[in-house]
C-alpha cells in the first residue's frame, strides 16, 4: 500500500474541511475547484456568488455550483 504525502493528506483535508462549508475565501475555493486562484476569483464574480464583508471576500459554494452547472457540456455519441 502506497503512503501518501504530507501534501496529498493536506490536500484531502482540505477538501474534506471545505465541502461542509456554505462559504469559502478565494484559496479554498481555488483549491477545492482545482482552478487557478484569479480564474476562482473571475467565475465566483460573474457568478454572483462573492460577500464581501469588512474587506474579507466570501464564496457562496451553493450559488458557484449552480453557475458552474451551466457549463456543462451534453454526452457525446
Amino acid at each position: 500500500m502506497a503512503r501518501r504525502t504530507n501534501k496529498e493528506i493536506e490536500a484531502a483535508q482540505i477538501k474534506a474541511k471545505v465541502n461542509i462549508k456554505k462559504y469559502v475565501r478565494y484559496k479554498e475555493g481555488a483549491e477545492l475547484y482545482s482552478v487557478g486562484l484569479h480564474t476562482f476569483q473571475q467565475l465566483a464574480k460573474e457568478a454572483g456568488a462573492v460577500y464581501k464583508i469588512r474587506g474579507i471576500a466570501l464564496v457562496n459554494t451553493e450559488v458557484f455550483d449552480d453557475f458552474l452547472e451551466n457549463f456543462r457540456e451534453p454526452p457525446v455519441y
